[in-house]
């Protein structure tokens, strides 16, 4: 038995136009038959004519006979009209239709650069077609991300599983003497690929908000002496600056641990970046009384507009050319990001351009209250190192070079 075959959007429209145009008609019968004749019989009396006579039963007949010739009339101009209503109707809304449900299927089977264009038939059907493109957009920036992070994933782990393959080998074989330099380098790879598995884990318990924070009252300017403290070293191995400026005390609700976590992870990428003889300053300062500002600023390479989108994105690198022994695991950011937000702040970057440095912001409240209105920011003044008359810009975009 072949299943019922459903109705057509012009059927439906044309179905609800007979059934508003019959019960028009059935009302406009129904008054004309009751409450006509009595009242025209009424008024032809009035006029003079008798009760029976010839001339009185003629003229009501006529009357009757007027009537439904009227409605016999208007019946079949009312379904005239209401099937050309309904085929415009319907072709003016099908069109649309047809193309959203085209572009439907096609996103299910994985297209998802399908868009619909805005067509005019209505505000309702603009709306629609405008959520299906937004839908339609994150979908394929998300499987986008999701094949770069299989990728890149894959790549990180070839090169440290390649190498304790070799090793085991070696070692099973009794070509590779197990010695301090053989247990080194083993070491070293274990940890590689035990520090991006950690990476991954936390990256991914921020986003989908499953970090406990241990919230205390802390000074920011003593977690930014600590940060830059921890750092030195490697700041001074490679000839960059490190200043940390001290305002007024800036205290804030917030996770000692892991907003020293954010600060590292904003520290690496600023030195990753900056060139040897640059600088990097790192400011903690409050913003009103419901807010503190902890900020990272460096005048190395900087960052293109064009990428700035895309700076807290998972595995994302300015230079996709960059040895990834040497470029991070791609993640940094990304997990800085998501424990700002975790402690219902917002961390942004912004840059002049190439080769002008950048400037990265958290916003951290210094309560427990909810996440600062973005729009309501004041831009600030312009942090050390960045060039004159320029603003950090704070926007909700993510942005661009990735530890």
């Amino acid at each position: 038995m072949s299943p019922r075959r459903e109705r057509g959007l012009a059927l439906r429209l044309l179905g609800a136009q007979l059934l508003v145009v019959a019960a028009s008609l059935a009302a406009a019968a129904t008054a004309a038959a009751v409450a006509g004749p009595p009242i025209f019989h009424e008024h032809l009396v009035m006029a003079g004519h008798a009760e029976s006579s010839p001339e009185l039963l003629h003229v009501e007949q006529a009357y009757r006979d007027t009537g439904l010739l009227t409605l016999g009339v208007a019946l079949g101009t009312a379904l005239v009209c209401a099937l050309a209503v309904s085929a415009w109707s319907s072709r003016r809304l099908r069109g649309p239709l047809e193309r959203l449900t085209e572009a439907a299927r096609g996103v299910s089977r994985g297209r998802y650069d399908a868009r619909v264009p805005a067509m005019g038939a209505g505000a309702e059907v603009d709306a629609l077609t405008g959520a299906f493109n937004t839908m339609a957009e994150r979908l394929e920036r998300t499987e986008e991300t999701r094949r770069r992070m299989l990728s890149d994933l894959a790549h990180e782990m070839r090169t440290p599983v390649s190498v304790l393959t070799v090793y085991v080998e070696g070692l099973q074989d009794g070509v590779v003497p197990w010695d301090e330099e053989t247990g080194a380098i083993l070491t070293d790879q274990l940890q590689r690929l035990t520090r991006l598995v950690e990476d991954i884990h936390d990256v991914s318990r921020a986003e989908e908000g499953r970090i406990e924070l241990d919230r205390t009252e802390q000074s920011l300017d003593e977690l930014a002496r600590a940060g830059a403290d921890a750092h030195r070293e490697a700041f001074a191995a490679k000839g960059v600056e490190l200043v940390v400026e001290a305002g007024p005390a800036t205290v804030a609700r917030v996770d000692r641990q892991r907003t020293g976590q954010v600060l590292g992870n904003l520290l690496t990428n600023a030195l990753r970046h900056t060139p040897p003889g640059g600088t990097v300053t790192v400011r903690a300062a409050p913003d009103g009384p419901a807010r503190a500002v902890l900020t990272v600023a460096d005048t190395g390479e900087g960052i293109a507009a064009d990428r700035l989108p895309h700076v807290f994105e998972r595995f994302w690198r300015g230079d996709s050319a960059r040895d990834r022994d040497h470029g991070g695991s791609g993640i940094g950011l990304t997990i800085a990001r998501a424990l700002v937000e975790a402690h219902g702040g917002t961390l942004t970057a912004a840059s002049p351009g190439p080769g002008r440095g950048a400037v990265f912001t958290a916003v951290l409240p210094r309560g427990c209250s909810a996440p600062p209105d973005p729009a309501a920011e004041d831009p600030g003044t312009p942090l050390p190192n960045t060039p004159r008359g320029y603003i950090p810009w704070r926007g909700t975009q993510d942005a661009d070079r990735t530890p």
